[in-house]
């Protein structure tokens, strides 16, 4: 699983502060929201995708993996909003299906920020390390400790639940457990599992509430970190590469 998100080489946007490239990825995401262009939806999703396809380092092959959930979200989101939507210039109807030319556009533009945002969330994802992210947030964008270090232990805690998860179904298949077939086996399972996991969870939040506590974590004092994140020349080549590409994307558009 973790070979799956291991970049061939890593590029100038790992070296990137992640609360600098968290900010202007939110900012982008609002634009793509509120937008209302084609062409300028269309040259924005033109410009995440090449973002994603030529600085994240990780192979075409697993770049073509992570881009079918994107596919299917702009052809599901698409169709669904050209069979359906509302228009006056209908080229064609039958029943509830209704396809005009309002209708495929506003379609197509609904589609098109669907893969804008499939496309901000995977260049984000598979560029920033989620400890990293949350150092930079305390440190650069003042997030309180005790918010961000009860982020860092979920996200250290979710590989021990996958591996409980995985020693308990060995566990099962070594007493010889069978599970009936149908919603009868899916109950079985969800007994079998969620229980010792969902109680082996409460202690370690508990355990981890405890030794956040010891710390002084609820205190307001200054804290030094194992992790020192700051800003950087590669920080201004991101800016200022985000600027001139959002520009031509919107002045390619501008006058349709």
């Amino acid at each position: 699983m973790l070979e799956l998100f291991t970049p061939r080489r890593e590029t100038w946007l790992f070296r990137v502060n992640p609360a600098l490239k968290f900010a202007f990825v939110f900012v982008f995401l609002i634009i793509v929201l509120f937008n209302q262009n084609f062409q300028f939806a269309l040259n924005q999703m033109v410009l995440y995708g090449l973002i994603l396809y030529c600085f994240s380092g990780y192979s075409w092959r697993k770049l073509l993996l992570f881009s079918i959930p994107i596919i299917v979200s702009f052809f599901s989101s698409a169709v669904t909003m050209m069979l359906f939507g509302k228009g006056t210039s209908v080229l064609w109807s039958w029943g509830l299906i209704k396809i005009s030319e309002e209708s495929i556009q506003h379609g197509l533009l609904l589609g098109f920020k669907t893969a804008s945002f499939g496309f901000l969330s995977w260049t984000f994802l598979l560029t920033s390390r989620p400890i990293l992210l949350f150092y930079a947030l305390m440190q650069q964008f003042r997030m309180p400790s005790k918010f961000a270090y009860s982020f860092i232990a979920s996200v250290r805690l979710m590989p021990i639940i996958v591996e409980e998860l995985q020693t308990r179904a060995n566990a099962l298949k070594v007493r010889g457990v069978h599970f009936s077939k149908g919603l009868k086996g899916v109950l079985q399972r969800l007994q079998l599992f969620t229980v010792p996991l969902f109680a082996q969870s409460i202690r370690r939040a508990q355990r981890v509430a405890v030794a956040m506590e010891a710390k002084r974590f609820q205190m307001g004092a200054k804290r030094t970190y194992f992790y020192s994140t700051s800003y950087s020349k590669v920080d201004a080549v991101f800016v200022a590469f985000s600027f001139v590409a959002f520009s031509v994307a919107y002045l390619l558009s501008k006058g349709y």
